[in-house]
């Protein structure tokens, strides 16, 4: 599977491509040499995560497809619909999935989501407002969180717990 690295604020994001879909977007802490993308959907999301990074992009529009069950893909269908800028609990979560009592099971399938950034786990939050529970780190998911609130320029841009 062709796969591309690009250098974030926040470390090392790999990128694999399958069948002509990003199908897995992660951080890792280790260094890897950063070299031209293969192929031009890698080169896409590339370019696409750089905007997110710098501000100027809050959606992404290259094609996603990641594998997971039936209840994985709506849980990760329900992340997309959260607003750049924007948090939800778990339990909001559970509640819009009209399915309130699997509020482990949505949480445990947000931390399977492979799309980091574009399927936007990091926006779900612990019902106490607390950073809970983010395969990247929370001090990742504290970062992610105000970027975006300093590039809407609404609320506040700095989270303390």
């Amino acid at each position: 599977m062709p796969t591309a690295y690009f250098k974030t604020p926040v470390g090392i994001a790999r990128i694999i491509e399958e069948e002509g879909y990003i199908a897995s977007i992660s951080i890792r802490d280790e260094e890897y040499e950063i070299e031209p993308a293969p192929t031009s959907l890698l080169q896409s999301a590339i370019d696409q995560l750089n905007e997110y990074f710098v501000g100027e992009r809050k959606e992404f529009t290259f094609p996603i497809k990641q594998t997971g069950s039936d209840f994985q893909q709506e849980v990760w269908d329900e992340l997309t619909k959260i607003p750049y800028g924007a948090t939800i609990t778990y339990t909001q979560q559970s509640n819009q999935m009209n399915n309130p009592l699997a509020i482990r099971a949505i949480a445990a399938a947000n931390g399977r989501n492979h799309l980091w950034v574009v399927v936007p786990c990091h926006r779900v939050i612990g019902a106490n407002g607390s950073l809970t529970g983010y395969a990247g780190g929370i001090w990742r998911k504290k970062w992610l969180l105000e970027h975006e609130a300093k590039v809407m320029g609404v609320g506040q841009t700095k989270l303390d717990f």
